[in-house]
């Protein structure tokens, strides 16, 4: 998750408790979809790409100047993602997807978004996103492989399944140097039918400690970080209704939401752009940011004891199921 200086407005906005009424029928098939999620498989992907992470070799730091900073010291300088891009693009070719690379060129960095994608059986033209960065500080434990193993074990979920609608899975490069790969795809995609997007971006980290969470003096934010947080823009409302409904029913994890005003890009909810569902947001797309809170809530954000012991593996497997089960539902499958 790309760091700011300043505190998030998370939760303050608006917590959802909406009773958006939807059919048992599609409770059951998303539950039913969802209950696929494996949380060894999850666990092993966090380690792997844990490993690619500590054996790669950092982005080069002479294209910046950090004044009087110790480039050795600074963490932009302890950046990686060449060998997490190649463990996913590996991973969905071995899931049997076709992979395409999206390189683009750029002023400092190029980047490449990984991109796999399961074409809808009916209205193929209408499709849901599904996505996490993959560029991580230090060994980038909840963020992002949290995030990323999420993201594997849907397009594990969904291989060789139909859908109605068109389900791809992008894997974004360079979100801690400002939303790079993200801002680069949505670009590349103007007039896209998005029907929802949903943005995995440090979902391991669960604390049920009093006082872990961290919040505003006056905003009714719980002091216990046992909860997944969903970020939504007045665009995304009805997707964040839905997600929320689907949680009520199928309980795999507790669920607090936040929308932020219009298209979240106004002064009050600035920081709650802060990571790759921003560009979608801009550019008018139904966007969901899925997260723990990160520094709100774990103190090993951006540090070298981001590892994987720090995680809870039971609340990754919840927030992957949740979200397994929103991607059933908007995707409308799988199908007999």
């Amino acid at each position: 998750m790309r760091a700011l200086s300043t505190a998030l407005l998370l939760l303050a906005v608006s917590a959802c408790t909406s009773a958006l009424p939807i059919e048992e029928a599609a409770i059951t098939q998303a539950g039913d979809f969802a209950a696929g999620v494996e949380k060894s498989r999850l666990v092993s992907d966090v380690d792997s790409l844990v490993a690619a992470h500590l054996e790669d070799t950092p982005i080069d730091c002479s294209n910046f100047d950090f004044d009087t900073l110790d480039t050795e010291i600074h963490p932009v300088c302890h950046i990686t993602r060449e060998k997490a891009r190649q463990l996913i693009q590996r991973r969905f070719e071995e899931l049997g997807y076709t992979v395409i690379a999206q390189d683009v060129e750029g002023p400092t960095f190029p980047t490449t978004n990984v991109i796999a994608e399961l074409r809808g059986t009916e209205r193929p033209e209408e499709v849901v996103v599904v996505g996490a960065h993959y560029d991580a500080f230090f060994s980038g434990a909840d963020d992002n492989s949290s995030g990323v193993a999420a993201m594997l074990e849907l397009a594990r979920l969904a291989a060789g399944k139909r859908f109605a609608r068109t389900v791809r899975f992008v894997g974004f490069d360079l979100e801690e140097l400002g939303l790079v790969g993200s801002t680069r795809y949505v670009r590349s995609h103007p007039d896209e039918e998005l029907v929802a997007t949903i943005v995995f971006d440090c979902i391991g980290y669960r604390d049920p400690r009093p006082g872990a969470q961290q919040g505003l003096p006056g905003f009714p934010i719980p002091n216990t970080g046992d909860f997944i947080a969903v970020i939504a823009n007045e665009q995304s409302r009805p997707r964040l209704e839905e997600l929320h409904a689907l949680g009520s029913q199928l309980e795999f994890v507790p669920l607090r939401g936040a929308l932020a005003p219009i298209d979240g890009s106004g002064p009050f909810s600035g920081n709650l752009m802060r990571s790759d569902h921003a560009p979608f947001w801009l550019a008018g797309h139904s966007a969901l940011f899925v997260t723990d809170t990160a520094n709100f809530r774990n103190p090993h954000y951006h540090r070298d004891t981001d590892v994987p012991s720090t995680l809870d593996p039971d609340f990754l497997a919840g927030v992957t199921r949740l979200s397994a089960a929103g991607l059933a539902y908007w995707a409308e499958g799988p199908q007999q």
